[in-house]
Protein backbone atom coordinates (compact mmCIF):
# COMPACT_ATOMS: atom_id res chain seq x y z
CA UNK A 1 0.00 0.00 0.00
CA UNK A 2 1.13 3.57 -0.86
CA UNK A 3 1.62 5.74 1.94
CA UNK A 4 1.67 9.58 2.25
CA UNK A 5 4.74 10.12 4.73
CA UNK A 6 5.22 13.49 5.91
CA UNK A 7 8.75 14.92 7.51
CA UNK A 8 7.60 18.59 8.12
CA UNK A 9 6.74 20.20 11.18
CA UNK A 10 3.93 19.57 13.32
CA UNK A 11 2.73 22.25 15.70
CA UNK A 12 -0.08 23.55 17.46
CA UNK A 13 -1.51 26.58 15.94
CA UNK A 14 -3.10 29.38 18.49
CA UNK A 15 -5.62 30.86 16.46
CA UNK A 16 -6.87 34.08 17.49
CA UNK A 17 -9.30 35.97 15.51
CA UNK A 18 -9.16 39.60 16.04
CA UNK A 19 -11.02 42.76 14.09
CA UNK A 20 -8.08 44.05 12.75
CA UNK A 21 -4.33 43.94 13.16
CA UNK A 22 -3.03 46.15 15.50
CA UNK A 23 -1.10 49.37 14.90
CA UNK A 24 2.75 48.36 15.94
CA UNK A 25 2.90 48.63 19.88
CA UNK A 26 -0.89 48.79 20.20
CA UNK A 27 -3.79 46.13 21.05
CA UNK A 28 -6.63 44.72 19.91
CA UNK A 29 -9.34 42.47 21.34
CA UNK A 30 -9.86 39.15 20.16
CA UNK A 31 -12.98 37.40 19.58
CA UNK A 32 -11.54 33.89 19.91
CA UNK A 33 -8.43 32.36 20.39
CA UNK A 34 -8.54 28.36 20.20
CA UNK A 35 -5.56 25.84 20.05
CA UNK A 36 -5.66 23.24 17.13
CA UNK A 37 -2.50 20.96 15.83
CA UNK A 38 -1.17 22.04 12.59
CA UNK A 39 1.67 22.20 10.20
CA UNK A 40 2.42 18.66 8.91
CA UNK A 41 -0.69 17.51 10.39
CA UNK A 42 -3.09 19.61 8.05
CA UNK A 43 -1.67 17.76 5.31
CA UNK A 44 -1.83 14.16 7.34
CA UNK A 45 -5.37 14.41 8.76
CA UNK A 46 -6.59 15.31 4.71
CA UNK A 47 -5.06 12.83 3.34
CA UNK A 48 -6.01 10.19 5.69
CA UNK A 49 -9.79 11.24 5.34
CA UNK A 50 -9.62 10.78 2.19
CA UNK A 51 -8.29 7.41 2.67
CA UNK A 52 -4.48 7.32 2.73
CA UNK A 53 -2.55 5.18 5.17
CA UNK A 54 -0.62 8.41 6.60
CA UNK A 55 2.97 8.54 8.65
CA UNK A 56 4.48 10.94 10.63
CA UNK A 57 7.95 11.15 10.52
CA UNK A 58 8.49 14.56 11.73
CA UNK A 59 10.01 14.90 15.52
CA UNK A 60 7.29 15.61 18.55
CA UNK A 61 7.81 17.01 21.93
CA UNK A 62 7.23 15.51 25.50
CA UNK A 63 4.58 18.17 27.12
CA UNK A 64 0.91 19.64 26.47
CA UNK A 65 1.04 20.89 22.70
CA UNK A 66 3.01 17.22 21.97
CA UNK A 67 -0.11 15.41 23.58
CA UNK A 68 -2.20 17.27 21.58
CA UNK A 69 -0.23 16.30 18.24
CA UNK A 70 -0.04 13.09 19.06
CA UNK A 71 -3.69 13.03 20.22
CA UNK A 72 -4.46 14.51 16.71
CA UNK A 73 -2.85 12.21 14.73
CA UNK A 74 -3.73 9.29 16.53
CA UNK A 75 -8.22 10.41 16.49
CA UNK A 76 -6.72 10.54 12.52
CA UNK A 77 -5.81 6.42 12.77
CA UNK A 78 -2.24 8.44 11.65
CA UNK A 79 1.54 6.55 13.08
CA UNK A 80 3.95 8.76 14.57
CA UNK A 81 7.87 6.88 13.36
CA UNK A 82 9.83 8.65 15.46
CA UNK A 83 9.92 8.21 19.71
CA UNK A 84 8.83 12.07 21.28
CA UNK A 85 11.59 14.22 22.18
CA UNK A 86 12.83 13.72 25.84
CA UNK A 87 12.04 16.84 28.23
CA UNK A 88 11.49 19.34 25.13
CA UNK A 89 8.15 20.39 24.08
CA UNK A 90 6.52 20.91 20.57
CA UNK A 91 6.71 24.86 19.54
CA UNK A 92 3.60 27.14 18.55
CA UNK A 93 2.52 29.08 15.29
CA UNK A 94 0.26 32.02 16.09
CA UNK A 95 -1.61 33.08 13.70
CA UNK A 96 -3.94 35.89 13.81
CA UNK A 97 -7.00 35.90 11.20
CA UNK A 98 -8.43 38.92 10.62
CA UNK A 99 -12.54 39.24 9.14
CA UNK A 100 -11.57 38.90 5.62
CA UNK A 101 -9.98 35.76 6.70
CA UNK A 102 -6.34 37.31 6.01
CA UNK A 103 -3.64 35.46 8.00
CA UNK A 104 -0.41 36.67 9.86
CA UNK A 105 1.57 34.12 11.68
CA UNK A 106 3.92 33.92 14.68
CA UNK A 107 6.51 30.45 14.80
CA UNK A 108 8.49 29.42 17.78
CA UNK A 109 10.85 26.57 17.57
CA UNK A 110 9.78 23.51 19.46
CA UNK A 111 10.39 19.47 19.64
CA UNK A 112 9.61 19.59 15.86
CA UNK A 113 12.97 21.16 14.62
CA UNK A 114 15.06 18.24 16.69
CA UNK A 115 15.18 15.69 13.91
CA UNK A 116 18.14 13.47 12.77
CA UNK A 117 19.01 11.09 9.88
CA UNK A 118 18.16 8.26 12.37
CA UNK A 119 14.82 9.79 13.51
CA UNK A 120 13.28 10.41 9.62
CA UNK A 121 14.45 6.61 9.23
CA UNK A 122 12.39 5.23 11.09
CA UNK A 123 9.42 5.66 8.22
CA UNK A 124 11.43 3.85 6.18
CA UNK A 125 10.18 4.86 2.93
CA UNK A 126 9.56 2.24 0.10
CA UNK A 127 9.46 2.43 -3.55
CA UNK A 128 6.22 4.59 -4.52
CA UNK A 129 5.48 6.24 -1.01
CA UNK A 130 4.94 10.06 -1.54
CA UNK A 131 7.39 11.27 0.74
CA UNK A 132 6.15 15.47 1.86
CA UNK A 133 9.04 17.89 2.45
CA UNK A 134 8.41 21.51 3.30
CA UNK A 135 10.64 24.59 2.60
CA UNK A 136 10.15 25.49 6.26
CA UNK A 137 12.22 22.51 7.07
CA UNK A 138 15.19 23.85 4.83
CA UNK A 139 15.17 27.73 6.59
CA UNK A 140 17.57 26.33 9.15
CA UNK A 141 20.16 24.27 9.45
CA UNK A 142 19.26 22.37 12.19
CA UNK A 143 16.51 20.90 10.62
CA UNK A 144 17.66 21.37 6.73
CA UNK A 145 20.99 19.70 7.29
CA UNK A 146 19.58 16.20 8.54
CA UNK A 147 16.58 16.51 6.19
CA UNK A 148 19.05 16.99 3.22
CA UNK A 149 21.18 14.02 4.31
CA UNK A 150 18.32 11.73 4.72
CA UNK A 151 16.85 12.11 1.12
CA UNK A 152 20.28 11.35 -0.13
CA UNK A 153 19.77 7.82 1.20
CA UNK A 154 16.38 7.34 -0.28
CA UNK A 155 15.68 4.62 -3.14
CA UNK A 156 15.60 6.32 -6.50
CA UNK A 157 11.69 4.91 -6.47
CA UNK A 158 10.70 7.29 -3.33
CA UNK A 159 8.33 10.10 -4.36
CA UNK A 160 9.48 13.20 -3.07
CA UNK A 161 7.16 15.68 -2.92
CA UNK A 162 7.88 19.65 -2.07
CA UNK A 163 5.05 22.31 -0.74
CA UNK A 164 8.01 25.18 -0.83
CA UNK A 165 6.53 27.52 1.21
CA UNK A 166 7.10 30.90 0.98
CA UNK A 167 10.81 30.28 2.96
CA UNK A 168 11.98 28.20 -0.27
CA UNK A 169 12.55 31.23 -2.36
CA UNK A 170 14.80 32.58 -0.27
CA UNK A 171 17.23 30.05 0.58
CA UNK A 172 20.74 29.81 -0.65
CA UNK A 173 21.43 28.61 -4.45
CA UNK A 174 23.38 25.09 -3.08
CA UNK A 175 20.21 24.28 -1.00
CA UNK A 176 17.48 24.68 -3.56
CA UNK A 177 19.28 23.21 -6.07
CA UNK A 178 19.83 19.84 -3.98
CA UNK A 179 15.91 19.87 -2.90
CA UNK A 180 14.88 20.55 -6.29
CA UNK A 181 17.47 17.89 -8.13
CA UNK A 182 15.56 15.24 -5.48
CA UNK A 183 11.88 17.14 -6.29
CA UNK A 184 9.41 14.42 -7.78
CA UNK A 185 6.04 16.50 -7.40
CA UNK A 186 6.00 19.94 -6.84
CA UNK A 187 3.33 21.96 -4.86
CA UNK A 188 2.74 25.01 -4.43
CA UNK A 189 0.81 28.42 -4.48
CA UNK A 190 0.98 30.89 -7.50
CA UNK A 191 2.99 33.87 -5.27
CA UNK A 192 5.42 31.49 -4.32
CA UNK A 193 5.92 29.13 -7.80
CA UNK A 194 6.77 32.89 -9.34
CA UNK A 195 8.98 34.04 -6.06
CA UNK A 196 11.08 31.44 -7.19
CA UNK A 197 11.26 32.05 -10.84
CA UNK A 198 11.93 35.60 -9.98
CA UNK A 199 8.77 37.06 -11.45
CA UNK A 200 7.10 38.12 -8.64
CA UNK A 201 4.43 39.55 -10.18
CA UNK A 202 3.29 36.86 -12.61
CA UNK A 203 -0.19 36.21 -12.47
CA UNK A 204 -0.41 33.09 -15.53
CA UNK A 205 -0.92 29.80 -13.69
CA UNK A 206 -0.62 27.97 -16.55
CA UNK A 207 2.56 29.57 -17.68
CA UNK A 208 4.09 29.65 -14.29
CA UNK A 209 3.73 26.20 -14.12
CA UNK A 210 5.25 24.98 -17.32
CA UNK A 211 7.90 27.16 -16.07
CA UNK A 212 8.71 25.44 -12.74
CA UNK A 213 8.39 22.02 -14.32
CA UNK A 214 12.12 22.39 -15.50
CA UNK A 215 13.74 22.76 -12.29
CA UNK A 216 12.71 19.48 -10.95
CA UNK A 217 14.08 16.32 -11.53
CA UNK A 218 12.79 14.27 -14.28
CA UNK A 219 9.58 14.06 -15.72
CA UNK A 220 8.34 15.91 -12.32
CA UNK A 221 4.48 16.74 -12.01
CA UNK A 222 3.87 20.30 -10.54
CA UNK A 223 0.87 22.03 -9.29
CA UNK A 224 0.69 25.37 -8.32
CA UNK A 225 -2.55 26.52 -6.87
CA UNK A 226 -4.29 30.05 -7.03
CA UNK A 227 -6.87 29.88 -4.25
CA UNK A 228 -10.38 29.55 -5.40
CA UNK A 229 -9.28 30.09 -9.14
CA UNK A 230 -7.94 26.11 -8.73
CA UNK A 231 -4.74 25.62 -9.67
CA UNK A 232 -3.02 24.27 -12.60
CA UNK A 233 -1.28 20.73 -13.22
CA UNK A 234 1.41 19.78 -15.70
CA UNK A 235 1.73 16.21 -16.45
CA UNK A 236 3.40 14.06 -19.45
CA UNK A 237 4.65 17.68 -20.32
CA UNK A 238 1.07 19.19 -20.35
CA UNK A 239 -0.46 21.35 -18.65
CA UNK A 240 -4.26 21.79 -17.39
CA UNK A 241 -5.86 24.25 -15.87
CA UNK A 242 -8.21 22.73 -13.08
CA UNK A 243 -11.09 25.51 -11.98
CA UNK A 244 -11.74 26.00 -8.52
CA UNK A 245 -14.87 26.43 -6.67
CA UNK A 246 -15.12 29.68 -5.37
CA UNK A 247 -16.37 30.33 -1.38
CA UNK A 248 -16.95 33.02 1.01
CA UNK A 249 -14.15 32.01 3.28
CA UNK A 250 -14.47 31.73 7.08
CA UNK A 251 -10.83 30.84 7.34
CA UNK A 252 -8.67 30.07 5.00
CA UNK A 253 -5.75 28.60 7.31
CA UNK A 254 -4.63 25.17 5.88
CA UNK A 255 -6.73 25.61 2.35
CA UNK A 256 -3.52 24.56 0.60
CA UNK A 257 -2.39 21.71 3.30
CA UNK A 258 -5.47 20.43 2.74
CA UNK A 259 -5.54 20.51 -0.83
CA UNK A 260 -2.08 18.87 -0.97
CA UNK A 261 -3.01 15.72 1.61
CA UNK A 262 -6.64 15.46 -0.53
CA UNK A 263 -4.55 14.83 -3.80
CA UNK A 264 -1.73 12.54 -2.84
CA UNK A 265 -4.13 10.62 -1.33
CA UNK A 266 -6.22 10.69 -4.41
CA UNK A 267 -3.08 9.69 -6.40
CA UNK A 268 -1.97 7.29 -4.12
CA UNK A 269 -5.12 5.05 -4.32
CA UNK A 270 -4.62 4.96 -8.79
CA UNK A 271 -6.78 8.43 -9.58
CA UNK A 272 -5.00 10.17 -12.12
CA UNK A 273 -3.21 14.13 -11.14
CA UNK A 274 -6.35 16.04 -12.91
CA UNK A 275 -9.22 14.53 -11.44
CA UNK A 276 -7.11 14.58 -8.17
CA UNK A 277 -6.51 18.01 -8.86
CA UNK A 278 -10.54 18.80 -9.18
CA UNK A 279 -11.11 16.47 -5.98
CA UNK A 280 -8.58 18.52 -3.92
CA UNK A 281 -9.80 21.95 -5.30
CA UNK A 282 -13.29 20.56 -3.47
CA UNK A 283 -11.77 19.89 -0.32
CA UNK A 284 -10.23 23.15 -0.33
CA UNK A 285 -13.43 24.87 -1.08
CA UNK A 286 -14.97 23.08 1.33
CA UNK A 287 -12.09 23.57 4.22
CA UNK A 288 -11.90 27.30 3.91
CA UNK A 289 -15.56 27.30 5.09
CA UNK A 290 -14.55 25.86 8.32
CA UNK A 291 -12.44 27.04 11.05
CA UNK A 292 -9.12 25.56 12.21
CA UNK A 293 -6.42 24.27 10.08
CA UNK A 294 -6.96 20.62 10.15
CA UNK A 295 -10.83 20.63 9.26
CA UNK A 296 -10.43 18.56 5.83
CA UNK A 297 -13.40 17.49 4.44
CA UNK A 298 -13.88 13.23 3.77
CA UNK A 299 -13.81 11.75 0.14
CA UNK A 300 -17.53 11.25 1.05
CA UNK A 301 -18.24 15.21 1.75
CA UNK A 302 -16.25 15.55 -1.27
CA UNK A 303 -18.26 13.66 -3.53
CA UNK A 304 -21.35 14.94 -2.03
CA UNK A 305 -20.40 18.71 -2.75
CA UNK A 306 -19.27 17.59 -6.56
CA UNK A 307 -22.67 15.90 -7.53
CA UNK A 308 -24.56 18.15 -9.78
CA UNK A 309 -20.96 20.35 -10.11
CA UNK A 310 -19.69 18.04 -13.02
Amino acid sequence: MTRVIHTGQALVDVVIEVPDLPARGQNVMATSVTDYAGGAVTVLVAAARFGAHCVHAGAHGTGPHGDLIRHALADEGIGLSAPPVAEHDTGICVVLIEPSAERTFVTTLGAEREITVESLATSAPRPGDLVCVTGFSLALAQTGEPLLAWLRTLDEGVVVVLDPGSAFAGLSVAVREEMLAFTDVWSSNLEEAADILGTPDADDLAAVTAAVAPLLRGDAITIVRDGASGCAVLVDGETVVVPGFPQTPLDTNGAGDTHTGALLAEVAAGTDWVEGCRRANAAAAIKVTRRGPATAPTAAEVDAFLAGRS
